[in-house]
């Protein structure tokens, strides 16, 4: 049976990544996606994206458990609380991403490449973003998804046939966009023989199966929507409302990185800081109030609206405000995320 995408009206997602602690900016866009759907009433999912093994650690599981909780957010299904979509843990639904690619391949949707990264930069003509990599000349696009049977032990990747044309949709946070899969990448990855899925394809399935109707994230995600997008139409789902947050940079201009410590939650929390304190700043940075008010996620609810989010990237010294007794933070209307 195939399985069905079950859409549940303001249903949104915690999906943090166990591959370090949580810092400053992942408690301001999990914020964000917590208020938006308790804004509408809707239920939480809290989702552990842990596909990438080589730097998935177990103990980051708990903490980030730990950190979004002592920030006060709270979901009402996941690893800890259980629910009726689970599992919650994304290695965990590998027969589930298993099935929808085979869906893929059954349509031709897909075909097995064997190419190399190195052979594709070598290959590829056309530029590409800094972050996207070169886009796919196409080598490997003659074949069938059965052509995989005659590679025998060859290593190989699934890509998905791209479409010719932009994808528009409307963005929560942005507005209108129209982007051009073709000329991010071309044909992109959806799986690895024996490895399982991609983030792509697993991300789709889980947000479709767990009934998501609203995906809030990181503005640097913005190139991977059009993309979801295809592949909710290949599997002939609806794809979710997309709203995309700018970052928050550190003040040297730069985005906030796991490997900086100072900026942890953990670091912040063992250091005494009054969440309240926090999550009053944080609203304040969303356009909520003048003002930092000590204060809980709860307090925000009614008075939440993306449209007042600010469009540019925010800027914070949470060194400083340990130093000093408060944040140094300043709107960065000319930065990059």
């Amino acid at each position: 049976m195939e399985p069905r995408q079950d859409i549940r009206a303001g249903c949104g997602r915690l999906a943090p990544s166990p591959t370090g602690g949580l810092h400053f900016g992942h408690a301001r866009t999990f914020l964000i996606a917590w208020l938006a759907s308790r804004r509408e009433r809707g239920p939480i999912a809290m989702r552990i994206e842990d596909l990438d093994a080589a730097r998935a650690r177990p103990e980051a599981t708990a903490a980030a458990l730990v950190d979004l909780a002592w920030l006060g957010l709270d979901w009402d299904e996941g690893p800890d609380v259980g629910g009726p979509r689970g599992p919650y843990v994304q290695s965990q639904r590998r027969a589930i991403h298993d099935e929808a690619l085979a869906r893929l391949k059954a349509a031709e949707l897909v075909y097995p490449c064997v190419c190399t990264r190195a052979e594709i930069e070598r290959a590829a003509s056309a530029p590409h973003a800094e972050d996207e990599g070169p886009t796919y000349p196409g080598t490997c696009a003659g074949r069938s998804a059965a052509d995989a049977e005659a590679l025998g032990d060859r290593p190989f990747a699934w890509r998905f046939r791209v479409p010719d044309g932009p994808v528009v949709w409307d963005d929560l946070v942005l507005g209108p966009r129209s982007l051009d899969p073709a000329r991010l990448g071309g044909d992109f990855l959806v799986g690895r023989n024996g490895l399982g899925p991609s983030y792509q394809l697993a991300v789709v399935v889980d947000d479709a199966l767990m009934g998501v109707d609203r995906v809030i994230r990181g503005d640097d995600l913005v190139p991977s929507t059009p993309r979801q997008i295809l592949l909710y139409r290949a599997l002939g789902w609806t794809p979710p409302r997309f709203g995309h947050v700018p970052l928050v940079l550190g003040p040297d201009g730069r985005r906030l990185a796991k490997r900086d410590g100072s900026i942890k939650l953990a670091t912040l929390r063992e250091r005494g800081l009054d969440p309240r304190r926090l999550v009053g700043l944080l609203a304040r940075s969303c356009g909520l109030a003048d003002e930092s008010i000590d204060s809980a996620p709860a307090d925000w609810i009614d008075a939440f609206d993306l449209a007042r989010l600010p469009r540019e990237p925010w800027t914070a010294d949470p060194e400083a405000w340990l130093r000093l007794g408060s944040f140094v933070v300043a709107p960065d209307a000319g930065g990059k995320s």
